[in-house]
């Protein structure tokens, strides 16, 4: 009984907690779905785990973003970009098989936009939080090996693969004060984007049980 009122305390105490922020929490969690929103991320799936995959992705990684710095050159929009790699897809098919076969790998490539939940993720002195976002996958041969995602748009990818921090001066132009300041203080807003992402999920499961209960009905 005691354990009991121990834990119906703590549930009342962490309620009021998020009762008492909800304006915060909305406020920041909105402004961290547009932030989610307005990226494309990159996507390439090595083909095993094994060295020469490893290393092979790696290589692809790099013919992809040099292609990426010549067509997203007038870009302004994700929507642009993600019309933008529609139109290349085949092209970023060809040229990752191109740096295959150049290194005796014969597997093949797909290339898809598609939504895709990343983990959090540092460039640099930007973090971007966790979350769904819109990306150009790469699958490589099984697509069983481990990954390498970046930021493709905005461009925050190349400063990395060259070992630079991010592209500040490009965050600093497309992204809001609010959004730089989440990106660059990821611990100032880690309870609150949680509590926004669970109520999120716990809606959409909500959602999908009242569907369910109408069809049954």
């Amino acid at each position: 009984m005691k354990h009991l009122k121990g834990k119906i305390l703590l549930t009342g105490l962490l309620l009021t907690m998020i009762l008492s922020n909800a304006g915060s929490i909305v406020n920041c969690g909105r402004e961290v779905d547009r932030l989610r929103s307005s990226m494309l991320r990159l996507h390439i799936l090595a083909d095993s785990d094994s060295s020469y995959d490893q290393w092979l992705k790696l290589k692809v990684r790099d013919e992809i973003l040099r292609i990426s710095s010549d067509v997203f050159g007038s870009v302004r929009s994700l929507e642009e970009a993600e019309e933008t790699v529609s139109r290349n897809l085949g092209r970023l098919e060809d040229a990752a098989e191109t740096v295959l076969r150049r290194y005796g790998c014969f597997e093949p490539v797909s290339a898809a936009l598609e939504t895709v939940d990343f983990d959090r993720r540092t460039y640099g002195d930007l973090t971007v939080p966790a979350g769904e976002y819109r990306a150009l996958r790469l699958k490589i041969g099984s697509a069983e090996g481990h990954n390498w995602w970046c930021v493709m748009y905005p461009a925050m990818c190349i400063p990395v693969v060259y070992g630079a921090d991010s592209d500040t001066e490009t965050a600093m132009k497309y992204f809001n004060s609010r959004q730089l300041d989440i990106m660059k203080k990821p611990e100032k807003y880690r309870i609150r984007l949680a509590v926004w992402d669970k109520a999120k999920e716990l809606k959409k499961k909500m959602v999908g049980e009242s569907d369910e209960n109408g069809q049954d009905a």
